[in-house]
């Protein structure tokens, strides 16, 4: 069956995700919390390692007060333009009916221009490649965060040292393994860790100011534009490190969703900004008056007393981080199948009441698996920070894009606004990207090849899909026009409901003329049941479903749902009641035709392309499954279709 991806209007861009609970304020601390705990998580770990790698020695740059005022001074201006003006400000308002994230941000910017348009494939394919390197970033995440974290252990003594690795691998395996359990009933410390967390590093930032006070001259610009133009190409470098600071921005964007732009807002500028900023000034006061703790400034601000208690902190802090992360790999790969991107696997629910707790098994053993190959293979958080900036500047690169064509062709926003809103944090983007880019070899290949590899699978199942799609068009007999001929001289009719699925013009489902032709019968009422996407993250009930009577007991029956929706035939039947149309579950079958695809190395795509589509389509979980409908009640057809 092949799913129609239609696309539809989002709501106003100034219009806010709005709160349910009839207790505004309480809903208004309890999501802000919330946010605090699963949005800030990543960006809440990045002081663990920027400071120690914008100087370590492979970058050359001299650890001399003036250096670390224009690097203190680059951070805290940075989380203020990149994190504070860009996303919080600007991008949280191109949100897609309330969701987040660069698959609804891809939608959005697709649908305002048409399918015909010049710009419709460059815009999903540069969607797309952003979201396969989400996927790189959500696989360093967790690695360089706990590894961080434990590497604390060092700083109190070199006898932890060969334990680091092993110690971190255990952090993630534990992790990893209790995935399928969701995250439900450890969900909701998540708030107040990362409340302690950020009140600590808001309290060693302002104990380490208070002893050199002359940090506080890094908050003047003046200072990062001076180390730009002082230090030019060491500067340029530095940047590739400087970026760390803002890893974990795009996760703001993509929880949206959760807890609406507001509690996120309030979050950043209420907890986390001001913490941040804190222990950026605080690491600077510290190597201002002892350089020798660049080795490792987080752990050495309060002396080594506190080293043990912050290796505990940090660590419950990095899981976090990744829980965070590794839920994100989760809704993220629900929505790339909804759109059309991945084949249908199983999707388990950790929560009855949260429907956007999900546990995809596939894709958290896959994670998990080429996580711990970064943690063995780069050993240090060091050698993994050369990995980390290129994933998330290239992110920020496209999301910057795709903005640009939401506020000037969805928006319809001044052209010279436009080009001055986005161009200025483009020009950003791309300082850091280039930056970046020179650790290609250092580690930078790592997320662009798993990016590369994932985009060439999302590419190629999207096109394949097209390709079965046009088969099936060439060969399609009208539905209306085979039902006239067929009630002319109607077969026997049968007790009970058979519903086929169809796509929107597949014309005569392939597992009806099947049954026909061996059976002989037709059910006394027929349904042909078509499943269509919109580009939009919900759709409610009450639009969901849509009946055409199509005469002689035969009926159309169109499922619509958002790619965040989850998709459940049996509530969609339940739904048609009020139209009219009532199903007893019992007397009720499923035809399904399951489609074994034959690679055709004359036509289609490349062999090797096909071949792999062909593979995708094998272990793709089946419509039934994936829709739910239980198995008792299914009968499947097989049809053999060439690309």
């Amino acid at each position: 069956m092949e799913v129609i991806i239609l696309l539809c209007d989002a709501q106003s861009p100034l219009r806010e995700h709005s709160l349910s609970s009839p207790d505004k304020k309480s809903s208004l601390a309890a999501l802000t919390l919330g946010a605090v705990g699963i949005v800030y998580g990543d960006i809440g770990t990045s002081p663990l390692y920027t400071m120690k790698e914008v100087f370590s020695e492979e970058h050359g740059l001299a650890l001399t007060p003036e250096n670390l005022l224009g690097v203190v001074s680059l951070i805290v201006w940075g989380l203020i333009i990149i994190v504070s003006l860009k996303y919080v400000t600007l991008v949280l308002r191109a949100n897609n009916r309330g969701e987040g994230g660069i698959m609804a941000l891809m939608a959005l910017a697709l649908s305002s221009v048409t399918k015909h348009s010049r710009w419709y494939f460059p815009l999903m394919v540069m969607g797309l490649f952003g979201a396969t390197l989400f996927y790189g970033d959500s696989v360093i995440t967790p690695a360089i965060s706990v590894l961080s974290a434990v590497e604390g252990l060092s700083v109190a003594t070199s006898a932890f040292d060969p334990y680091v690795v092993p110690l971190t691998v255990a952090v993630l395996v534990a992790l990893y393994s209790l995935q399928a359990r969701g995250t439900a009933g450890i969900g909701k410390w998540f708030g107040p860790i990362m409340v302690m967390w950020f009140g600590a590093l808001a309290t060693m930032g302002v104990i380490n100011i208070v002893e050199a006070p002359e940090i506080l001259a890094a908050l003047n610009p003046w200072y990062a534009l001076h180390f730009l133009e002082g230090n030019k190409l060491l500067a340029f470098i530095s940047l590739g490190a400087v970026v760390l600071a803002f890893t974990g921005a795009e996760a703001l964007y993509a929880d949206m969703g959760h807890f609406g732009a507001k509690p996120i807002r309030m979050a950043w500028f209420m907890v986390a900004f001001p913490a941040l900023a804190l222990n950026y000034l605080g690491q600077g006061a510290l190597l201002l008056l002892n350089p020798s703790a660049v080795s490792n400034p987080f752990y050495q601000q309060l002396g080594p007393w506190s080293v043990y208690p912050l290796v505990v902190l940090a660590t419950m802090a990095a899981i976090i981080a990744s829980q965070a992360t590794i839920s994100g790999t989760f809704s993220m790969t629900k929505q790339a199948i909804a759109l059309g991107f991945l084949p249908r696997m199983k999707i388990e629910f950790t929560s009855a009441s949260q429907i956007g707790q999900i546990y995809i098994p596939a894709v958290n053993w896959l994670q998990m698996v080429v996580v711990l190959m970064a943690v063995i293979g780069f050993g240090s958080s060091s050698d993994l920070a050369a990995a980390y900036g290129i994933a998330v500047t290239a992110t920020m690169l496209v999301t910057t894009i795709l903005t640009f064509f939401v506020i000037r062709y969805r928006w319809h926003y001044n052209l010279i606004l436009c080009f001055a809103a986005t161009g200025f944090f483009l020009v950003i983007d791309v300082a850091y990207f280039s930056a970046n880019m020179l650790k290609l070899f250092h580690g930078g290949w790592f997320p662009l090849l798993l990016g590369s590899f994932l985009f060439t699978m999302m590419l190629t199942w999207k096109r394949g899909r097209e390709l079965v799609f046009e088969n099936l068009q060439k060969h399609a007999i009208p539905l209306e026009d085979f039902l006239a001929s067929l009630f002319i001289s109607p077969p026997v009719r049968v007790p009970g409901t058979a519903i086929f699925l169809r796509g929107e013009s597949d014309g005569v489902p392939h597992a009806m003329l099947h049954n026909l032709s061996h059976n002989k019968v037709l059910h006394e009422r027929v349904v042909f049941l078509t499943v269509l996407m919109q580009e939009v993250p919900y759709v409610p009930e009450e639009d969901q479903v849509r009946i055409e009577v199509l005469g002689n007991e035969c009926y159309q029956m169109n499922v619509t749902y958002g790619f965040k929706n989850v998709p459940d035939i049996p509530l969609a039947l339940e739904l048609a009641k009020d139209q009219g149309l009532e199903f007893e579950m019992m007397e009720t079958s499923f035809f399904i035709a399951r489609q074994t695809v034959v690679a055709n190395p004359v036509r289609g795509m490349a062999l090797w392309r096909e071949h792999i589509f062909v593979a995708m389509s094998r272990h793709a979980r089946g419509a039934a499954d994936y829709y739910q409908i239980p198995s008792n009640r299914v009968i499947e057809l097989g049809t053999k279709v060439e690309i």
